[in-house]
């Protein structure tokens, strides 16, 4: 036995994840205070707290002053050229690997809690989750709407600063706890005998928070002029992806069986997710005028924005005036979740299904949540 499999063994890894917690959040605090516009400036802030509170403020992007942040709602790209420390709405390449790093360690994290609880061995809990990656998606359209609220000269649901806390990403640590809360409580109830199924009980949670932010946002479409309800592009987003997804998943079971093997029916679900994200992006960016939605979104992902350039550079001129140029994005992630599933075999899951299970959940829940987003932004036109 190595050093470092005693010190697991004496300290247990669940205590170790924390201690390292600990101490990255003190060397970042450190380094905050010993070089605070380095790193706090024109890193920390620029590209990771800086883009959510210019998204909170609904400005075009915000800079840092003297005397803390500002939003701008003209003038950014001066601001920019000036060499001021900008940060805009959305999403950068170093932002999204930052928080593909954060998302990796929390579920080692998570792994180590679920291992203490003994539980997340049955695919059923994955089916739990689901809820909960839909009202990451519907939580979102309501701060877009606090957005338009504050544009109608109407006082909003959330106001900063608890707005940020349903912006995206915050918004997936604000999912995350909600569901690890409703989990442990659920399992705890289980075991004292108050409830039947801890899957059911956080299943049920989880959809009653849901069909509460959809009746809400209904409300809002029904009783303010700033939304309005186009139910078209929600049956539209819904019905083209569950018939790409079943497709795609019989396609397999006939001519490709090993691909659905190790997940079954959760795979399915899987490439559903993205296929919602992948359709989503489609209509918003292409199709809105076909359903008569009269509103315009643009993409916020550097990954979603190169395809549509690189399609816009290599597309025969009359076939972006029949289709669009959003077509591509749709493609790759229906291609990606369906690699991500083949991988899932039956010997990988086998062996470890609890961290299998949390990673499934995760990759379901980065298509599927901002697929939500989208496609219930354009259904309240918001």
């Amino acid at each position: 036995m190595n050093t470092f499999e005693r010190v697991v063994d004496d300290y247990g890894a669940g205590r170790l994840w924390v201690a390292s917690l600990v101490a990255i959040v003190a060397v970042a605090w450190g380094a905050v205070l010993a070089a605070r516009e380095a790193v706090w400036d024109r890193f920390l802030w620029h590209y990771f707290w800086g883009p959510v509170y210019a998204d909170a403020k609904a400005a075009g992007c915000a800079v840092m002053t003297d005397s803390g942040p500002e939003p701008l709602y003209e003038g950014c790209q001066a601001a920019v050229q000036s060499g001021r420390v900008v940060a805009e709405p959305g999403y950068t390449i170093v932002s999204e690997i930052g928080y593909m790093l954060i998302l990796v360690y929390m579920l080692v994290g998570v792994y180590f809690l679920l291992e203490r609880l003994d539980i997340a061995e049955d695919p059923k809990l994955y089916f739990a989750f689901v809820p909960f990656m839909l009202l990451g998606g519907a939580l979102r359209v309501v701060e877009d709407g606090t957005d338009r609220a504050i544009e109608a000269g109407v006082s909003p649901l959330v106001e900063y600063p608890l707005s940020s806390l349903i912006i995206s990403p915050i918004i997936y640590g604000t999912v995350f706890l909600m569901t690890l809360l409703t989990l442990v409580a659920c399992v705890l109830l289980d075991r004292r005998g108050y409830i039947g199924s801890y899957y059911r009980a956080t299943a049920g949670v989880g959809t009653a928070l849901v069909l509460g932010t959809l009746v809400y946002l209904y409300g809002v479409a029904a009783t303010t002029d700033y939304s309005t309800l186009y139910p078209s592009v929600l049956i539209s987003t819904v019905g083209i992806a569950s018939l790409l997804a079943y497709g795609l998943y019989k396609a397999f079971d006939a001519y490709a069986p090993e691909v659905n093997d190790g997940t079954g029916y959760i795979g399915l679900f899987v490439i559903w997710g993205h296929a919602i994200d992948g359709v989503a992006n489609v209509i918003l960016a292409d199709w809105l005028n076909a359903l008569n939605v009269p509103l315009e979104y643009y993409p916020k992902h550097p990954a979603n924005a190169f395809i549509i350039s690189v399609t816009e550079a290599l597309q025969p001129a009359g076939l972006t005036a029949a289709i669009g140029t959003s077509w591509p994005f749709l493609i790759v992630k229906l291609v990606v979740a369906s690699l991500v599933v083949w991988l899932f075999n039956e010997e990988f899951i086998d062996e470890s299904p609890r961290y299998a299970l949390l990673l499934l959940v995760a990759v379901t829940a980065v298509g599927l949540g901002p697929g939500t987003r989208d496609m219930l932004r354009a259904t309240f036109a918001i």
